[in-house]
């Protein structure tokens, strides 16, 4: 404990961190105090029915990313999914397109380009999504909305404001990037969702304590599940498989250049929470077909799967899911050949392995073989919300044990503790860490160009 406050003292005594500490409270407390600002001509007083849409489905997995304003029908409603929907879909294109593989190899240029482009598309998403989302409001939720304010009046204004909505809260991940501790996108999305557990944790409080001392003992019992999974978690996002990398020894007048190993740290997960993410809208389509088909009855036992994730053949399903897509996007996001290219101009091999092909399928054979425990973990992750729900747990709660959730809150705390570690360490602070260092994040060194 006293390490721990010494900690907090030396992260106070310097201003720069302090500064940009202070700069993302700040930051973030605008986002969470814009969330509950409504639209104008909706009324606040009846918006209980899309908060129950809004918890379930599709829907469900937007308000979570918005932190509650999707239900809330507030200025931000829309969150940052439209920016991470843009940058995902220029991501893919970096990878397709030659012209942008171009820009993403220019260095800082390309990259400015490449958000520009970003920007530019996140829009014209945005505007998409905001006359679905006025569309969706005017047809399911009519009552909601204030009689004497124009239809006309509302889609414009509704639209105008959720695009601005969206592209002023994508203006304050980068300022916390920039300005802040950096990770600004995913610390926004991070607040939204831990905005989320006070409530939920009420909720089983209220609901173990009504059950009397046998409910605190379960309550208990999921406390300490709680615990363990959150540590199976952080082995998940910080577990590396670390490749050893030496360079040719080369002396320039009377200096020595090489001659050094380093590794290359392969992540277990190295797709992170994007194959979760993929399964679940996958997993939302047979359902929202099926609602708007004619006759639900005759295909009742079809939405049954797939609108109850305690169903054990929806679980089934969505573990196939999340494994097959762990790898598709792992592939998509992890070229072994640009590696094992940029180490040979680089004048780096694998010991006993030659430079070229042979190092590219020995990196592929490595992350094939440590992919397969991760996405099954993964895997698992992903269905455990649907597994405590099925104990009984309040629903609200369960969303905590595993899945996008803690996933997503593991991986941003971690990395923030990581940018915050490397301030201390850069000015010759002990760590945050009784080691020193956070390990599994930043303990290696890659190889150049990585």
């Amino acid at each position: 404990m006293k390490k721990f406050i010494e900690t907090i003292k030396n992260i106070w005594s310097i201003e720069d961190l302090r500064n940009r500490i202070l700069t993302t409270l700040l930051l973030t407390l605008i986002y969470r105090a814009g969330s509950y600002i409504t639209l104008p001509g909706i009324n606040p007083n009846s918006l209980k029915a899309l908060g129950e849409a809004g918890s379930k489905g599709i829907l469900g997995l937007f308000n979570m990313f918005a932190g509650g304003s999707f239900a809330r029908a507030s200025i931000f409603a829309l969150g940052i999914m439209p920016y991470i929907s843009a940058s995902i879909a220029i991501q893919l294109l970096t990878i397709a397109v030659p012209y942008f593989q171009k820009l993403q190899k220019e260095g800082e240029s390309g990259r400015k380009k490449i958000n520009q482009y970003t920007r530019v598309l996140t829009v014209f998403v945005t505007g998409f999504q905001a006359f679905a989302y006025v569309a969706y409001i005017k047809t399911q939720f009519a009552g909601a909305m204030i009689a004497n304010y124009g239809p006309l009046l509302f889609i414009i204004t509704t639209t105008v404001l959720l695009t601005a909505g969206t592209l002023f809260v994508m203006w304050l991940g980068e300022k916390i990037t920039d300005k802040g501790i950096g990770n600004g996108t995913s610390i926004i999305i991070m607040v939204g969702i831990l905005a989320r557990l006070p409530q939920a944790l009420l909720q089983e409080i209220s609901t173990r304590a009504s059950e009397g001392p046998g409910g605190w003992l379960k309550f208990l019992v999921e406390l300490t599940a709680f615990v363990f999974i959150t540590i199976g978690m952080i082995l998940l996002v910080q577990g590396t498989r670390r490749v050893p990398v030496n360079y040719a020894k080369r002396i320039i007048g009377n200096k020595q250049f090489g001659g050094v190993r380093q590794f290359i740290p392969l992540k277990v997960n190295a797709a992170g929470v994007m194959p979760i993410i993929f399964a679940q809208a996958i997993m939302f389509i047979p359902a929202t077909v099926i609602g708007f088909a004619a006759s639900a009855d005759a295909a009742s036992g079809f939405m049954r799967i797939f609108s109850d994730h305690t169903n054990p053949w929806y679980n089934v399903i969505y573990a196939v899911l999340v494994i097959v897509f762990t790898y598709f996007y792992t592939a998509l996001m992890f070229n072994p050949n640009e590696m094992a290219n940029e180490m040979k101009r680089n004048n780096g091999f694998i010991p006993g392995i030659k430079p070229g092909e042979a190092t590219a399928n020995y990196i592929g054979a490595v992350m094939d073989r440590i992919t397969l425990p991760g996405a099954f973990f993964l895997a698992f992750i992903g269905i455990l919300p649907g597994l405590a729900a099925a104990t009984s747990m309040n629903t609200a709660f369960a969303t905590f044990f595993g899945g996008t959730s803690l996933l997503i809150m593991v991986g941003v705390i971690l990395d923030t503790l990581q940018q915050i570690e490397s301030q201390l360490l850069m000015r010759h602070y002990d760590g945050m860490m009784s080691t020193g260092r956070i390990q599994g994040r930043t303990t290696t060194t890659p190889a150049a160009g990585f």
